[in-house]
């Protein structure tokens, strides 16, 4: 079993900063990628950034200058960081964690305000 926790969401307006934070813990394989992905009501949740173990990253088109992907292999975390923030950056962001299995974290909540 993995436990996925992230952190650091909240307000912030239109071009300020926020870092999110996860950690996963547990029996983890060595090999694995974890990554940001959000999602907003009424709409499928969508990828933002992914890094993997050997720090290959991928993000998506919207968020490309703006926000970096980081990770600490060990301490099994990743971070987000998110610079001129628009308010269509705006939803919950989940941390996702996969080996051969997937978990999700609970999601914090990001608000950007106009």
């Amino acid at each position: 079993q993995v436990q996925v926790v992230e952190s650091g969401g909240g307000l912030v307006q239109a071009g300020g900063s926020l870092r999110l934070s996860c950690v996963a813990s547990g029996s983890i394989f060595s090999r694995n990628y974890m990554g940001w992905y959000r999602q907003v009501p009424g709409k499928q949740r969508e990828l933002v950034a992914t890094v993997t173990t050997d720090g290959n990253t991928n993000y998506a088109d919207s968020v490309k200058g703006r926000f970096a992907i980081s990770r600490d292999n060990a301490k099994s975390s990743i971070y987000l960081q998110m610079n001129s923030l628009k308010p269509e950056d705006t939803g919950v962001y989940y941390c996702r964690f996969t080996d051969y299995r997937t978990y999700w974290g609970q999601g914090t909540q990001v608000t950007v305000s106009s």
